[in-house]
């Protein structure tokens, strides 16, 4: 029977623990100066938030941390994986937008699936801030936040990696293709 429960089990968390620190250790170019043990400590106290990261996962975000923010402790993960999340591709932008779609609907649309995941969209800032630290989306693009400007008037953002420049586009929020999904960010 399955549990509607956001958590994992011991041996569940285990192995997530192991999955993480050795991308964590593959990796520091991406959050110089932090430790592990202070890391796995916080996600210790923090089950839910593990769940979450399980979930990047599961559906290929590859959660690494990209900063700490030194006042409030927080731990910052974003999708880490070279192209947009495997699972997370051919979605539409936000629910307006699934509801549009006369036909052909996409499976689901990112707003959701992040919020059912427990994470929030990059916006195009945090995503150019992912761009520095390597080469992301090289042949697939991903959904950004889009400001409610833009929202009200049908459209939404993505962003890619071509020509060793970080573009950022709009398509009708309705939109959908195989080669686009959404990167999440995590706070611990």
């Amino acid at each position: 029977m399955k549990s509607n429960k956001k958590e994992l089990s011991a041996k569940q968390s285990q192995e997530l623990l192991k999955v993480l620190q050795a991308r964590f250790e593959k990796n520091m170019n991406r959050h110089k100066g932090l430790a592990w043990a202070e890391v796995q400590a916080k996600l210790d106290t923090n089950p839910e938030k593990l769940w979450s990261l399980s979930e990047m996962e599961r559906t290929g975000g590859e959660p690494d941390i990209v900063s700490h923010n030194k006042k409030t402790g927080e731990y910052i993960f974003y999708d880490c994986a070279p192209e947009s999340p495997k699972d997370r591709r051919s979605l539409c932008y936000d629910r307006e937008a699934l509801d549009s779609r006369k036909e052909n609907k996409p499976k689901n649309n990112a707003t959701d699936m992040a919020a059912a995941i427990g994470i929030e969209l990059l916006t195009e800032e945090q995503y150019r801030e992912l761009q520095k630290l390597g080469e992301f989306d090289l042949k697939t693009s991903s959904w950004v936040k889009t400001p409610s400007n833009i929202r009200k008037l049908g459209g939404a953002l993505f962003c890619d990696r071509r020509f060793d420049t970080v573009f950022t586009y709009h398509n009708g929020a309705e939109s959908y293709y195989a080669a686009r999904g959404f990167r999440g960010w995590l706070s611990v």
